[in-house]
């Protein structure tokens, strides 16, 4: 992400802050992001990072599944959703997780046996080279999960397809300003992010959630 994205990026969410913690810990999110941390098949000890880490909806199920001598590190760029993540970690008392400033896109870690992801995949212009990076994160045999929105193919979700293409142009730096529907892009994006995984892993899972609108990819490093 260039320097310019990466401030436009950083301003919108800034913005969106104070809203976003209750949308993404609603109830129906949370069992997703469950489903995601589990896929991850953390043990106690690890060490796993989060690229765009947001308010931290994701900490405590990396955190119960690392438990005490493990290690979280949550990554972001935007100050207000790191500053709510930072509370969420001082109300839970953990010492072993952590959060700091920097883009996904250039992570700013440089090991790690579990790598996730949820939701920030369409911000990138390049999705396959920054999802190569974070595999370059990981240590030998270590974990992959991407957990992300796209448009459902199945027949009976066509309402929600089109509730969906309009919140993506609410919540999308720029989204009533561009040509290009954002829902296209996302999908576009989130098949380059697979295919990577699909290249680089072995023991791939893919799964559908929300009737089609949300999937969970998975690998470990070859």
């Amino acid at each position: 992400m260039g320097s310019d994205d990466a401030t436009r990026v950083a301003d919108f969410y800034e913005r969106l802050a104070e809203w976003y913690d209750p949308l993404a810990t609603a109830p129906v999110v949370r069992g997703w992001r469950a489903m995601a941390a589990d896929e991850l098949s953390l043990s106690p000890g690890d060490t796993v990072v989060e690229m765009g880490c947001g308010t931290g909806a994701n900490l405590p199920y990396l955190r119960e599944r690392v438990g005490p001598g493990g290690r979280v590190v949550g990554v972001d760029l935007t100050p207000g959703m790191l500053e709510q993540a930072g509370r969420r970690i001082e109300r839970a008392g953990w010492t072993n997780v952590s959060v700091c400033r920097g883009d996904a896109a250039r992570p700013p870690v440089s090991e790690a046996d579990a790598v996730l992801e949820s939701f920030v995949v369409g911000l990138f212009d390049e999705p396959a080279t920054v999802v190569d990076r974070w595999l370059d994160v990981l240590r030998p045999g270590g974990r992959i999960v991407i957990l992300e929105a796209t448009r459902s193919d199945r027949t009976v979700a066509a309402p929600l397809n089109l509730a969906f293409r309009l919140f993506l142009r609410f919540s999308s730096p720029g989204g009533w300003t561009r040509w290009r529907s954002p829902a296209v892009e996302l999908d576009r994006k989130v098949t380059a992010a697979q295919e990577v995984v699909a290249t680089r892993t072995v023991e791939r899972q893919y799964r559908t959630l929300g009737c089609g609108l949300v999937s969970v990819t998975s690998g470990r490093l070859k």
